[in-house]
């Protein structure tokens, strides 16, 4: 790669957050001190952005669900960011919620992210999920499912928008029979409230 290539291809890219380790994949440098060297000097000179250590973006306005799901990875946006989202809790909150491999809060910049450990199996299970080159979000019925499977008896405000079939096809991955259960349960009371 040419000496002036190195910026341009970080600023080609569609993402906005990048790890070294992202790095070290475009520019085809496996010399982990030269990479960190030339990224100090993008930093210092105004070309780049470091959010934390071993991250960075091509300014502030970084994504910051892009950079929920580069923390820890695999990860994907799930839990209340999602629900509130699709108007199935109406309480409000700045929190990023994010299955993951492991339980964790971390706060960057201000935001708060908060890690919910999930089965593996689970968390790697493409069912429900939409992704794409940015990030990893559930989709309102996958959220609802890792909702009930991680904290059960949760109340929802609102449940009209959940493609039950969808919830049925989706459930098959968290083999628990608790949760089948308590998801039979919503889906015979639904038309009840």
């Amino acid at each position: 790669m040419e000496k002036g290539d190195y910026l341009s291809a970080i600023l080609r890219s569609d993402r906005t957050v990048f790890s070294t380790s992202d790095v070290s994949l475009l520019w085809q440098e496996a010399n982990q001190n030269a990479i960190r060297v030339r990224l100090n000097y993008y930093v210092r000179n105004g070309d780049l952005y470091r959010i934390r250590k071993n991250f960075y973006s091509k300014d502030e306005n970084y994504d910051r669900m892009e950079l929920a799901n580069r923390l820890y990875s695999p990860s994907y946006i799930s839990f209340e960011t999602v629900l509130a989202r699709e108007g199935m809790v109406f309480q409000y909150s700045s929190v990023i919620t994010v299955a993951a491999y492991l339980s964790r809060t971390v706060r960057v910049e201000g935001q708060q992210y908060s890690y919910r450990r999930i089965k593996e199996s689970i968390l790697l299970a493409p069912d429900g999920l939409m992704i794409n080159d940015a990030f990893s979000i559930a989709s309102r019925e996958r959220a609802f499912l890792d909702m009930l499977y991680s904290s059960p008896g949760f109340y929802f405000d609102s449940l009209s928008g959940l493609d039950w079939d969808k919830v049925f096809d989706i459930l098959t991955i968290y083999r628990n029979k608790r949760l089948e259960k308590e998801i039979n349960k919503i889906f015979r009371e639904k038309d009840l409230v």
